[in-house]
């Protein structure tokens, strides 16, 4: 198993959602790309965190 923290940066807001966009490693590239966040929970964030962890 291992985990990974992806960062996002706020990329465009939409009716009901953020868009936030992938900061990858330097020299790596995007793990997940977009991510749709819900307005109610994002609320005025610039940026956001997301660990994913793989099970083998």
């Amino acid at each position: 198993m291992s985990k990974k923290v992806i960062k996002f940066e706020i990329e465009k807001e939409t009716k009901n959602s953020v868009r936030y966009k992938e900061v990858p490693d330097e020299g790596t590239p995007p793990i997940v790309g977009s991510l749709y966040v819900q307005k109610w929970f994002a609320g005025n964030s610039k940026s956001i965190e997301v660990t994913i962890e793989k099970k083998d």
